[in-house]
């Protein structure tokens, strides 16, 4: 028999861990009729067996149990895990307090368990009597019997082990793996990084209940986060949590986080931090700006052209660059859409006025002079044909149904030169550089529409042969003009992004909120991140146009609160050329 002194004090502590578990079993009672009713009886039925073991070792005296109590311990914070998160997973949820209880129990009985465990080890049990220690020694099978228990003792080992390293993804460390190309040249696909998660505040799966945040996050840092745009309601978290512990299981072979289509989610994502609470944001050509209450100019925030990666052509690591899969648009490409934007910036509007009108004189005569019988019926065109794409494309069409319709000179005037006049304010009601620099644009694309317009009305009148109209220099120098516009917009919204927060209805400009941050990725033309919805939609390139030219877009910034945020990436050990803190490695030689 082991001393006096041992029993009283192992008993002790065993009646008080089944007492905790038991209280932990009470609040998971469910009177819902789903996944939350298994909870109980499971917590329940598995503290009546570790108090049944209890009882026979410490008050029997019957030592042949000691095997069975220690595997029952090992395994009691994971059963009462998975008890925690089954009492969550159904449509119903719970109250903050008896969340709270619950984690304080598990974190009693877990304590318990531990120091159980430390006096029920096979190296220790024989200091408190040579009986235990018997008891603890493994035995010795053969035959089909060997194999049996050496089977059993694997998949147990397996177990414990993904519960362990569970729990040590939820609140201590996690590894990730690179999935896609938004933070190069940072990270690569298939670079692993080291995430310390425990100054992040980490929660207990399906709850508000975790650690205290103790993390404040600065610009630059970069972050790991849950995916705002997938749902987050306790369904797809239950599913989430399964899919990891089956990730686990199965040795990174089955991937159950997958999305409606089948495919595996983004998420979580890896991002950097490029603004914070109290700022609102804004982009235009590349160059991030933030403005605060305490000032209303926008300052460039000069930080962000440190990782931000607008052309991955000049990347000067070898290496990188070799491991770089795809770059988003080639050098020609990156200094045409600059040209662009030296062409934008430049454009007189006074002068695009004075052009406008002309143009649309001119096409007025042309319309008249060309016998063409007018048909009845009105141009009236939605957001679809005024799509870039669409006008360009289609200019010839256009050209033909303006002249054949009866309000064709009247429609050409009012889209080549309404925006001169517009009701909405025009180009002095634009508060800020973004929606000046749109405005500018929508004016630059109607220009080459008006000179593709009635560069073809001149071909119709004087009728050409084909080789001729094909080999028409204007019309050529238009179609490449319209080619780079066309090809600026489809970078648009990778480019730039409108006052972030968007100001209030009266004006007024809003921030980011406290604990909040808003991500990009530093490959900012490969990166769908926070500036960006998975949707896409067709709308005016300026409000401050009643007939703007319009363009497919998916822009729709949102910021992520901290509670999102599962922490930083303090290390990247893989490949082991590039090992080292992850900061601005992506463009150091």
């Amino acid at each position: 028999m082991p001393s006096l002194m041992s029993c009283k004090r192992l008993s002790f502590l065993a009646l008080f861990c089944g007492f905790s578990t038991a209280l932990f079993s009470f609040t998971m009672i469910s009177f819902h009729a789903d996944v939350s009713l298994v909870a109980f009886p499971l917590s329940i039925m598995f503290t009546v067996a570790l108090y049944a073991a209890s009882r026979m070792l410490f008050l029997k005296g019957s030592v042949s149990v000691l095997p069975a109590y220690r595997t029952l311990l090992q395994y009691a914070p994971y059963v009462l895990l998975i008890a925690f998160v089954l009492r969550r997973a159904g449509t119903y949820g719970t109250l903050f307090m008896i969340d709270a209880l619950a984690v304080l129990f598990w974190v009693v009985s877990s304590a318990l368990v531990l120091i159980l465990l430390h006096y029920i080890n096979p190296k220790r049990a024989g200091s408190i009597s040579a009986e235990w220690g018997r008891a603890l020694l493994p035995k010795k099978h053969t035959g089909i019997a060997r194999l049996f228990f050496e089977a059993v003792s694997w998949v147990d080992a397996l177990v414990q082990a993904v519960f362990m390293v569970l729990l040590l993804n939820v609140f201590i460390v996690q590894l990730y793996e690179i999935p896609s190309e938004s933070m190069v040249p940072e990270f690569l696909i298939k670079d692993r990084v080291v995430v310390f998660k425990t100054a992040s505040g980490p929660r207990f799966p399906l709850s508000n209940i975790g650690l205290p945040y103790l993390k404040k996050y600065k610009r630059g840092d970069i972050v790991v986060f849950r995916n705002p745009h997938y749902a987050s309601d306790r369904q797809s978290e239950v599913r989430t949590f399964i899919s990891q512990i089956v990730y686990m299981v199965s040795l990174t072979t089955v991937n159950l986080n997958v999305d409606e289509n089948g495919d595996p989610k983004a998420d979580p994502l890896v991002k950097r931090v490029t603004g914070l609470p109290g700022e609102q944001l804004m982009m235009q050509d590349g160059v991030l700006y933030a403005r605060t209450a305490k000032s209303d100019d926008w300052q460039v925030v000069s930080e962000d052209a440190e990782w931000a990666a607008w052309n991955l052509n000049a990347v000067p690591s070898a290496s990188v660059k070799a491991g770089i899969r795809q770059l988003p648009i080639g050098n020609d490409e990156y200094e045409a859409m600059l040209a662009v934007e030296e062409e934008r910036n430049a454009l007189d509007m006074s002068v695009a006025e004075i052009e406008c009108r002309t143009l649309s004189e001119r096409f007025a005569k042309l319309s008249k002079s060309i016998s063409a019988v007018k048909g009845s019926a009105a141009f009236e065109p939605g957001q679809r044909d005024l799509q870039v794409y669409a006008l360009f494309s289609n200019a010839g069409q256009l050209t033909s149904k303006l002249l054949q319709t009866s309000n064709g000179i009247d429609w050409f005037t009012s889209f080549v030169t309404g925006w001169t006049e517009d009701a909405s304010g025009g180009y002095k009601a634009c508060e800020n550089l973004y929606e000046q620099a749109n405005f500018r644009l929508n004016v630059m694309i109607k220009l080459t529409f008006a000179r593709l317009v009635v560069r073809n009305a001149e071909l119709l009148l004087s009728r050409p042969s084909p080789s001729a109209w094909n080999s028409d220099a204007k019309l050529k120098e238009y179609l490449t003009k319209a080619e780079s516009l066309y090809m600026y917009t489809l970078l648009l919204d990778r480019r730039n992004m409108p006052a972030f927060p968007a100001n209030a209805d009266d004006g007024s400009p809003c921030y980011i909120p406290e604990n909040c941050y808003f991500m990009m990725g530093d490959n900012r033309f490969n990166s769908l991140d926070m500036r960006h919805s998975y949707d896409e939609w067709i709308t005016p390139l300026t409000p401050y146009d009643s007939t703007a030219v319009t363009y497919r877009t998916n822009m729709q910034p949102q910021y992520v609160n901290r509670s999102r945020m599962l922490g930083t990436t303090s290390y990247r050990f893989w490949p082991a050329s590039r090992a080292g803190v992850p900061g601005n490695t992506g463009f150091r030689k």
